[in-house]
């Protein structure tokens, strides 16, 4: 067993003393920022914001095609007066006359593109009539460990590190090399909007079955912050980059993917040459009727700065993926990898080994500046609660798939407290059909079922303990079809989705029987979202999900065996279980953490959903969600906030009243808009200044919340919220805003949490969230051995102090083994097949115990003779609450699972001319 686990993040040293590096500075200055404001303005009549120059296009095509430019800086397309590009030495102006006035003819879109020319002309001139002034190069001392502390002690950097510090370590790492193997990797740069990348250039290849595939090492770059702690960090995570030259897409299904440039810098001299990949997007202009570079992508200005050589047109790299990336006179080209173009012989993923040969490379390359963070240790040995056992005495054949039949049993029965369950199954496959039938009795511990009805029914019975089961299946027929969306583009996409769906709620309506008093679940057979992907919104699995909600229905959707790689009974299984989950028919297993833990605790979390105009239903809306769970009660007892009743309501229940989920801007006041002038938003004081439309969003989420917080002071409670998801909604829980034991909204001073209950506690999680935000991480020990451990971490800082802890599952029991050292970058002659291999490696959860009763709450509350929390049980808990005998281990606690699973019915559509039925409760 590893006793410690190593995170890939680094702080500044402070034994290396002030870290400051001498850059060059531009910044655009006023003339020039006119003169360019003014040019926008000129070429985008109907923009709403002239002022804001779009420069995203421009800084990327100085990123790539400038030497010596390191990073660009924020909003300065908005504000002349700030830093945009930080350089390592002066980057002279017949190098960035050409790309200034390249980009500015660029915005005229092939109208009256000589402005363009013009102000390169202008730039180089030296009649001062004439001439539009460059500014001049200013030479700053950066402080790249600049720093604010928190009130609650939490190191922020300064906001411009968040994209330069990134950038610096790239090219610091890249101008190295990574031999591993007997091959030697060379990096590039990538920049990204959350950090920056290094990719190996040029990429690996892997032959198999007479094909080669295309493939990199990855290192994502970023900043990022930990509550409480004193220095800010910088992750770093390592991947796979897979490339792809067989694209199984026609063109008008390319949506867009990322296309890297490489390509040679046109002038001769600079610092840092041939060391970044240019980023572009690839996708359909269906404007245009064909492929394009979109997204402000440089690509298409390069040709202007270069005239001799031969870059790729959209159309010719899409038809020859692969001439493009091995390179065609000095320009190389790859098509970043999805799935959604087609399978890939090259599996994502690296081992723990050759994670860690990357993480030491890594340190080893950012000494003296930055250094590696300390290990974490165990702070518990009870990993995991009262599960079922898996192997050892009294686990013969069948005896746990009898136990667990029992549990499902109790817990089907408890939710549905005496009412009939009736299930109707749409099948298009009769192999599905068959185990749908045949799983589920295996899963409660009933026989087959008994055929009831007349010979042309296909409906089956099961009764027993306290459960009564009635499932009739019937083809789907016309139910399962793609949706007709109108392709009438004068009208919204919202509007003519919103038609298309209460299309097929009407030929649901016809379809279905009345409901008796039983608790009705819909179980459909549909195509798998590839097959819709060539009409969007035609996928119609939203739809049905309404559809029957508005019937008073909860719906599981199982795809057709063609579309999915897993078996039939697995994905039959499953079915049935997310449907029992759907029902509320689940529980969490006993805790095993102690007695520091009250007997009587009850489980609150929540979870905002947030849909934009992109979304399922192209509405936008926010709703919050809330689950509360007693575990006292016994299985089957989860429920949900009613915002509208101010009540809590069974969880099937909360299920369909999210179905009703307000069109858009109904929930910032009558008509999407927010209280006039003359309104106080939820009582009080008139605002002196009106809200918009998200400060009002905000406001009434906050208030939603605190309302909640007092439904639940009757008894303890462990408050559990995701602080990547819920920030949005609650500012106040960004790293630099918390502060132990105190709760804080809006722009009120933060105040004691046990105001808002005397036994409250509250718990914030976060993983990687797509940004890197918690560290990778691997175990080792002092023989150098790596690989998994699962288990509750944390620093060696005194047990009541230490806030802030590492939460690691197990891998599941059905994930492929493979050895901890296999070698995908470097292949040995005995794994020549290792990069087809999927290397899986469980993320780390981050848990903050925000508020307990510690020492000091105590104090403040009056109750200076209570026994003090141990933060470190509380996190135990948390992670406890991951595991369940029916699960592999979640990505997050139960409670906070079953939440933001909810908001899969929270699909908003907009009102046509033929209004839907209401939803009835379960």
């Amino acid at each position: 067993m590893y006793r410690t686990i190593r995170v890939a993040a680094y702080d500044p040293d402070p034994l290396h003393g002030p870290w400051r590096e001498e850059m060059r500075v531009l910044r655009l200055g006023g003339e020039l920022h006119t003169e360019l404001t003014r040019m926008h303005a000129e070429a985008d009549k109907g923009s709403a914001r002239p002022d804001r120059l779009p420069v995203r296009r421009l800084n990327s095509l100085l990123q790539a095609m400038v030497p010596g430019v390191i990073a660009t800086g924020r909003k300065a397309g908005t504000d002349g007066c700030l830093p945009w590009l930080y350089a390592r030495e002066a980057v002279p102006p017949e190098v960035l006359a050409p790309v200034i006035g390249t980009w500015a003819a660029g915005m005229y879109r092939g109208e009256n593109d000589t402005e363009g020319a013009d102000l390169e002309e202008r730039l180089r001139s030296d009649d001062p009539a004439e001439a539009v002034q460059l500014p001049h190069w200013e030479i700053e001392s950066v402080d790249l460990a600049e720093t604010v502390t928190s009130a609650g002690g939490t190191a922020e950097p300064a906001a411009r590190l968040y994209n330069l510090l990134p950038e610096w370590i790239a090219f610091r790492l890249a101008a190295r090399t990574f031999r591993t193997g007997g091959t030697t990797l060379h990096f590039r740069v990538e920049s990204s909007g959350n950090g920056a990348r290094i990719v190996s250039w040029p990429p690996q290849r892997y032959e198999s079955r007479g094909q080669t595939w295309y493939y990199s090492a990855c290192l994502n770059i970023a900043v990022h912050t930990v509550p409480f702690a004193p220095r800010f960090r910088v992750h770093v995570s390592t991947q796979v980059r897979r490339w792809a030259t067989q694209l199984d897409v026609r063109p008008h299904q390319l949506g867009g993917t990322t296309v890297l440039l490489d390509a040679p810098l046109p002038w001769p001299e600079g610092p840092d040459r041939g060391h970044r990949l240019m980023v572009n997007t690839l996708g359909y202009d269906r404007r245009l009727k064909e492929l394009a570079w979109r997204h402000h992508s440089p690509a298409p200005l390069v040709p202007e700065l270069d005239i001799v050589r031969n870059y790729p047109q959209p159309a010719e790299l899409f038809t020859h993926p692969e001439r493009w990336i091995n390179g065609s006179g000095n320009v190389a080209a790859g098509i970043v990898y999805h799935p959604s173009i087609g399978p890939h012989k090259v599996g994502p993923g690296l081992m723990p080994r050759e994670r860690a040969d990357l993480d030491a490379w890594v340190e080893e390359g950012l000494r003296p500046m930055l250094t590696r963070v300390p290990d974490l240790t165990r702070v518990t040995r009870s990993n995991t609660p009262s599960l079922l056992p898996r192997s050892g005495a009294g686990c013969g054949p069948g005896v746990r798939d009898a136990q667990l039949a029992l549990q499902r049993r109790a817990a089907l029965a408890r939710a549905l407290n005496g009412r009939p369950l009736e299930v109707d199954v749409f099948w298009q496959s009769p192999e599905t059909r068959a185990a749908l039938l045949a799983e589920l009795p295996k899963l409660i511990g009933f026989p087959p079922g008994e055929r009831v009805g007349s010979a042309d029914e296909d409906t089956w019975w099961w009764r027993g303990e306290g459960v009564e089961i009635r499932v009739r299946a019937r083809p789907a027929g016309p139910l399962a079809e793609a949706l007709p969306v109108s392709r009438e583009r004068r009208r919204p996409k919202a509007v003519r989705l919103a038609e298309a769906v209460e299309g097929r709620c009407r030929l649901v309506a016809d379809r279905m029987d009345p409901r008796s008093d039983g608790i009705g679940v819909v179980i459909a057979e549909i195509a798998g979202k590839e097959r819709f992907a060539a009409v969007p919104d035609s996928d119609p699995k939203h739809a049905l999900r309404i559809a029957w909600a508005r019937q008073g229905r909860l719906s599981q959707f199982v795809n057709l065996p063609d579309d999915t790689e897993s078996g039939l009974d697995h994905r039959a299984k499953w079915t049935w279980l997310d449907a029992f989950r759907q029902l509320g028919a689940i529980s969490s297993p006993a805790h095993r953490v102690g007695a520091g833990i009250p007997g009587d605790l009850q489980y609150a979390a929540l979870w905002l959903v947030r849909h934009t105009r992109k979304g399922p239903t192209r509405c936008p809306v926010r709703r919050l969600v809330a689950v509360r769970v007693r575990p006292e009660d016994g299985p089957g007892v989860i429920e949900g906030w009613d915002a509208e009743r101010a009540e809590w309501v069974p969880y099937p229940k909360l299920l369909l009243l999210l179905s009703q989920a307000a069109e858009p801007g109904a929930e910032a006041g009558k008509g999407g808009g927010v209280p006039g002038d003359g309104e106080a938003a939820g009582g009080g004081l008139r605002p002196a200044v009106r809200p918009t439309v998200d400060q009002y969003r905000q406001r009434e989420t906050e208030l939603q919340i605190r309302a909640l917080l007092f439904q639940l002071r009757d008894r303890p409670t462990l408050l559990l919220a995701d602080a990547g998801n819920l920030r949005q909604c609650w500012p106040r829980l960004r790293n630099g805003e918390l502060d132990r034991d105190m709760l804080g909204f809006g722009t009120e001073a933060a105040q004691r949490h046990t105001l808002y209950g005397d036994d409250l506690r509250v718990v914030l999680v976060r993983d990687a969230n797509a940004r890197e935000e918690v560290a990778e991480w691997y175990a080792h020990d002092a023989k150098g051995k790596v690989g998994f451990a699962e288990g509750v971490w944390g620093t060696a800082e005194t047990e009541r102090e230490s806030r802030v802890f590492a939460s690691t599952a197990s891998t599941p029991h059905t994930a492929a083994k493979l050895p901890k050292g296999l070698m995908k970058l470097a292949p040995t002659a005995q794994g020549r097949t290792a990069p087809g291999k999927t290397a899986w490696n469980p993320g780390q959860l981050e848990v903050t115990v925000l508020g307990c009763l510690s020492e000091k709450a105590l104090a403040d509350s009056g109750r200076e003779g209570d026994l003090p929390d141990r933060p470190a049980e509380w996190a135990t808990l948390t992670h406890q609450l991951r595991y369940h005998d029916d699960y592999p281990s979640l990505a997050r606690p139960l409670p906070l699972h079953l939440a933001r699973l909810a908001g899969q019915y929270v699909l908003p559509v907009v009102r046509t001319n033929e209004e839907g039925s209401t939803p009835s409760a379960p």
